[in-house]
């Protein structure tokens, strides 16, 4: 796919790793160098443990590096369904750790001086009457979880704040907001790397042999440890084949305009934005002024064709102000979800953990994972098992036929969205 990943461009942490290049012996092996990976090493080596990170590409190349930057509470499953799945006490444990998830994230820049570019503030778009009654329930819903409850904007109140002919309405949320992930990912990997943290890129992991003493086998050399926690997300594959069916890569896209004056007056509060489609758009202004506009989705994990042009001609139906706008940088990745949509967290074994599946909510919640698996590790796993008792399904179909069934699942809603 041509023009290239902005935050790469953009990127502002200097990060020095290389291969793992002899065999070593740790306490703790993580596989996946994203931010549930650094951030569970952070807390890890803190806790003085000897830790290794084994990526396979480097630091932040996967989802974390590569995402809409929005930063949000709650899950990519709704509160009411994760009440259903757990009942409404621990659904409201679930929903107070997700938001002390996004504090984490904000003390974790501030604490380690990470230059991602933080702003709070968010709005939840309603595209038509239906999702406005949406919104409506979703600030009851705020207000009953005991969260700071904004206004439903709409009429000139939502234009002052969202320059859009396409939306009816729209929910503040004062919680979310944004960063620059790649910054924020390779941040917390320093910050890991300086507390005596290892961190190994492209290393990739091709095999690994339980035991009590666990055995991690890469392409030249072994990791020996007490503890495996395996963090690879979307690009895990069948690498543990006992979770390898609970999760799904999908591929999700993004378009960056060059920097532009009116960007500011668009969004002039600087809050990131998603509207309530099943598949739904996402934009945010970026630091120089950028529009960075994300949507699409792909199950196949290949991008759809002539992709920029295409999402640019979505952001202009949103923004007829960008009719002259060109894209300048576009990419894409795979975010890891699952059936129900909520986060899959639990053991193999007393000593292999794992954390995956956060569906599109992970900018957060995965700085917390790594705090919990830490926790969990050092033998204080009530708050991992709160995560983990969350029930979960594999994908129907197995390998061949699971793709198909999730696109006719999503066909329909797809529909229902164009309806």
């Amino acid at each position: 796919m041509a023009f290239g990943n902005y935050y790469e461009a953009t990127r502002r942490v200097e990060l020095n790793t290389q291969p793992l290049q002899a065999d070593v012996t740790v306490d703790v092996a993580i596989i996946g160098g994203g931010i549930t990976g650094v951030s569970a090493a952070l807390h890890l080596t803190e806790r003085g443990y000897r830790v290794a990170v084994l990526e396979a590409e480097h630091i932040g190349w996967g989802a974390s590096g590569r995402n809409g930057g929005q930063v949000l509470p709650g899950f990519g499953a709704s509160q009411v369904k994760i009440k259903q799945l757990v009942g409404a006490a621990q659904a409201k444990r679930l929903w107070d750790m997700s938001t002390e998830a996004v504090d984490l994230l904000h003390a974790q820049v501030q604490r380690f001086g990470i230059p991602c570019d933080p702003a709070r503030g968010y709005l939840h778009a309603a595209i038509k009457p239906r999702h406005v009654r949406e919104l409506h329930e979703a600030q009851a819903e705020l207000l009953e979880l005991g969260a700071p409850v904004g206004q439903v904007l709409q009429g000139a109140a939502l234009q002052a704040r969202l320059a859009s002919p396409k939306y009816l309405a729209a929910l503040e949320d004062h919680i979310s907001g944004h960063i620059h992930p790649l910054n924020y990912t390779l941040g917390l990997a320093k910050a890991a790397q300086a507390a005596g943290a290892m961190l190994y890129s492209q290393t990739k992991v091709r095999k690994v042999t339980p035991g009590k003493t666990i055995t991690i086998a890469t392409r030249q050399h072994t990791v020996c440890a007490s503890f495996l926690f395996t963090a690879g997300g979307a690009y895990l594959s069948d690498l543990i084949e006992p979770i390898a069916g609970y999760i799904m890569p999908v591929g999700t896209y993004i378009i960056a305009t060059e920097p532009r004056a009116d960007v500011a007056q668009m969004i002039p509060r600087n809050e990131a934005v998603a509207d309530l489609n099943f598949v739904l758009d996402y934009f945010r202004r970026s630091a120089d002024d950028r529009m960075l506009f994300g949507g699409r989705v792909s199950y196949s994990t290949l991008p759809p064709p002539s992709l920029a042009a295409s999402m640019l001609k979505r952001a202009q139906k949103v923004f007829p102000q960008l009719a002259d706008a060109r894209v300048e940088y576009c990419w894409g990745g795979n975010v890891d979800i699952t059936q129900n949509r909520a986060p899959h967290f639990g053991k193999l074994a007393d000593n292999i953990l794992f954390a995956h599946g956060f569906s599109g909510h992970g900018v957060a919640l995965t700085g917390l994972a790594g705090k919990l698996v830490a926790e969990a590790i050092a033998g204080q796993a009530e708050r991992f098992d709160v995560f983990a008792k969350i029930p979960h399904a594999r994908f129907p179909g197995g390998r061949r036929l699971k793709v198909p069934a999730l696109l006719l699942a999503t066909s329909y809603f797809r529909l229902r969205d164009m309806l």
